[in-house]
């Protein structure tokens, strides 16, 4: 079955580049980025991981934990870094989960629970749907997914993005709004009445009677 948002998202506990971990344990009371690629020394996917090593000061910052995750085996993963680093000038930090026998892509649903094999033999093509990013929060509940073709590029200032959004969402009763970035006015949800929102933000813009914006809370 598919991983909807607020499904739990599965435990399990697996080989990393950091070591054994249990997955809930690992994230801990902070939130986590989990994202997939189909196959180790590819072009798109070495850029990915790269662009990510970059960025992990920023994810950090908010609390946020990165781990990557391919089917092919941690020996495999460890070789790699030197080309990401090569190709990107960024040292990858952050664990890469080895998942031979596919059972983290399947529980994840980024493979079909009948699939059978192991990660032996397997082209990139055969691994097309493991390309999602999961955001996964300190309730070990799914807050967002993503899924892109291999051919495109992950955009991770998006996913930075969406963290700032989802943190200050959960912590204020306020949405945000189309290609909002943190520090622009946010929208009043409609669970708030007005009087309630004057409280809350003080001033506010009624645009609508369904649209209300404000200053960014906090």
């Amino acid at each position: 079955m598919a991983l909807r948002i607020n499904d739990t998202a599965p435990d399990f506990t697996a080989e990393t580049t950091e070591g054994q971990i249990s997955f809930h344990d690992w994230i801990g009371d902070g939130y986590a980025i989990l994202f997939s690629h189909p196959k180790d020394f590819t072009p798109v996917c070495t850029t990915e991981l790269g662009a990510m090593a970059g960025m992990a000061g920023e994810f950090a910052k908010r609390n946020a934990k990165i781990i990557g995750i391919s089917v092919d085996p941690v020996e495999n993963h460890n070789k790699w870094k030197d080309d990401i680093e090569a190709v990107t000038g960024n040292k990858v930090g952050y664990p890469m989960i080895g998942d031979t026998d596919l059972a983290v892509a399947k529980l994840y649903d980024m493979l079909p629970a009948s699939e059978a094999g192991t990660s032996e033999g397997r082209t990139p093509a055969d691994n097309a749907t493991v390309r999602t990013v999961f955001i996964i929060g300190p309730d070990k509940k799914v807050k967002l997914s993503l899924t892109y073709p291999m051919t495109t590029g992950r955009n991770f200032d998006e996913i930075l993005r969406a963290l700032d959004s989802i943190q200050l969402t959960a912590q204020h009763q306020v949405a945000t709004p189309a290609n909002w970035k943190h520090g622009e006015d946010v929208i009043i949800t409609p669970a708030v009445s007005d009087e309630d929102a004057t409280s809350r933000f003080g001033a506010f813009d009624k645009i609508l009677p369904y649209l209300r914006k404000t200053k960014q809370p906090g």
